[in-house]
């Protein structure tokens, strides 16, 4: 016998059985519930797929940006990596970059002669691309966390909608009972039966929205913090090479 055939027998026990003699209200807080766990399954669908989808262009992007460590020679190329977040920090900077060295980011075929005939950017110019690079950051991080507050309020409230349901049910079992006069156990097991399956099925909802939860908070933290790193190390390649620490110079040649 399949191990998991007791949970639907129709014997007087298993999950068909206490359904079957669930109340009104329980059948309604069972559709609650199985509406909660599609969200919470699409949406711990919907973040895995994007998340690694996210990793593995991120892996490319790095692979490439770090091959000759010219913070230019991507953006010349024109070559994009959707969905990377590394690389939407990367754009927002180098972005502003050329705005700050050229006054335009048009890419044409005169890009690299004008981007060698202008002068460094003062540290104040610098302060702009890090801003914007600090903004791709804070909305790459927001991207990553959206629709996470869905499997918040499955993992909290999933199991207090099926305890809501639970206290209902054997609120409405014992008031059968006093009605009907007839206080055996047989008359009592079924609408206890019922009551009950509410707080099962408001586990099975919460249980596996609390490990996607963990697993996708872990996952985002871990990719925010690479985030911050790589803003830290664009800034940085930038600094070295396209920013004048003497603006008195930097006057002087325009």
């Amino acid at each position: 016998m399949l191990p998991w055939l007791p949970l639907f027998a129709q014997d007087g026990t298993g999950l068909y059985y206490a359904f079957v003699n669930s109340t009104a209200e329980g059948k309604a807080t069972l559709l609650a519930l199985f509406v909660a766990s599609i969200f919470s399954w699409s949406v711990m669908v919907t973040k895995f797929r994007v998340l690694r989808f996210a990793r593995r262009q991120s892996d490319r992007f790095s692979a490439l940006f770090r091959r000759d460590r010219e913070p230019l020679r991507l953006f010349e190329t024109g070559v994009r990596f959707e969905g990377s977040p590394l690389f939407r920090i990367y754009d927002a900077g180098i972005t502003e970059l050329c705005f700050q060295m050229l006054g335009s980011t048009e890419l044409d075929e005169t890009f690299s002669a004008r981007l060698e005939a202008s002068p460094k950017i003062t540290p104040a110019q610098m302060r702009s691309v890090t801003a914007a690079m600090e903004r791709a950051v804070g909305e790459s991080a927001l991207g990553m966390e959206s629709q996470m507050n869905v499997l918040t309020m499955a993992v909290s409230g999933a199991p207090f909608i099926g305890l809501l349901g639970t206290v209902w049910g054997v609120m409405d079992a014992f008031g059968g009972i006093a009605a009907s006069g007839s206080a055996n156990l047989a008359a009592m097991a079924p609408g206890v039966s019922g009551a009950l399956i509410t707080t099962v099925v408001g586990l099975l909802v919460a249980i596996p929205a609390m490990f996607g939860y963990n697993f996708l908070v872990t996952s985002i933290r871990s990719m925010i913090v690479e985030c911050d790193n790589f803003a830290a190390e664009l800034a940085s390649e930038i600094e070295h090479r396209y920013v004048e620490h003497h603006p008195e110079s930097v006057s002087r040649r325009r």
